[in-house]
């Protein structure tokens, strides 16, 4: 495994065209976009990296794999009378569907979804309290209390988030909303500002690897049946309108944000991350789904057989 990361690294590190980092989050703009990381934490524990892997990166809409999981543990099935669970066809901040639709988003990991989520995981409570409540699971998941939000992502989000607030906006006068407007974008702009490595990120998706399970601690996380339904959104919405691009090439449940992270699950195999800030034109990096791409081939891994 050691060897195929490395020769991963390798190749990947003469491209060239290694797309562009966002540039609508002032703070993301900053972002070196030749930097490269990947980690792969099989279902046994061991771990491999290759490149920057212990390098902090903002998780962004990662984030939402999270908070989807908290969700259907408070409301369960309840959940998707708030939100659907059919892949969107349009950009990640689309506002057209939800018009179509009577506020409804489509599915939990387009941004008005992950809205939608954060709003549904209040529950009454103060936005601290609810960032507590995230953070303190994202930490359990990858058995790391380093794990933080960055503040600067954060502010930079509130300050240029005009199109979520629309979004969130357009909802409530739906009656979608439960919370102040305020107080849900306040959570959802954190959430997606936490901040990982690229090795903490693949630890904190291996429960989804094990039906549910994490192996390393043996704690269960979600039920068997919760984990395949994470899974197979992740699969059919994870890439936003290139979730089908994505499952055609690499064949694997996985989530993309636009801080250039991806977060992939092998089902019985491993929990894979990759980072690389240049993204494609639907906002998903660039050069973390060609690793992908090149590990399933090295490894057979993709869920529709080699």
């Amino acid at each position: 495994m050691q060897d195929i990361l490395d020769e991963i690294n390798a190749e990947l590190s003469s491209r060239s065209e290694r797309g562009k980092v966002a540039t609508y989050i002032p703070e993301l703009a900053c972002i070196d976009p030749d930097q490269f990381a990947m980690a792969v934490v099989l279902a046994d524990g061991r771990t491999f990296s290759a490149g920057c892997a212990d390098k902090l990166f903002s998780i962004q809409s990662i984030s939402k794999v999270f908070t989807l999981t908290i969700a259907l543990g408070k409301l369960g099935d309840g959940l998707w009378s708030r939100v659907g669970r059919e892949p969107s066809g349009d950009p990640f901040n689309s506002i057209v569907q939800l018009e179509h639709e009577s506020g409804k988003p489509r599915n939990p990991f387009i941004n008005a979804g992950a809205i939608a989520i954060a709003d549904a995981i209040m529950m009454g409570h103060q936005p601290k309290e609810t960032l507590a409540e995230i953070l303190e699971f994202v930490r359990f998941l990858a058995n790391d209390r380093s794990i933080g939000i960055d503040e600067n992502v954060a502010r930079s989000e509130l300050l240029t988030g005009h199109r979520n607030a629309s979004l969130a906006h357009f909802m409530a006068s739906f009656g979608r909303l439960s919370h102040p407007v305020e107080q849900v974008l306040g959570v959802y702009f954190h959430h997606c500002s936490i901040s990982m490595s690229c090795q903490q990120l693949a630890h904190a998706g291996l429960f989804l690897v094990a039906d549910g399970v994490n192996p390393s601690s043996g704690v269960k996380v979600v039920s068997a049946q919760r984990a395949r339904r994470i899974n197979s959104l992740m699969l059919m919405c994870g890439h936003y309108d290139g979730s089908g691009e994505f499952a055609f090439r690499v064949g694997l449940p996985g989530k993309s944000g636009v801080g250039g992270g991806i977060l992939a699950i092998a089902p019985g195999k491993a929990s894979i991350a990759v980072w690389s800030p240049g993204l494609d034109t639907v906002g998903n990096s660039k050069l973390g789904a060609e690793a992908l791409e090149m590990l399933v081939k090295r490894t057979g891994w993709s869920i529709f057989g080699n």
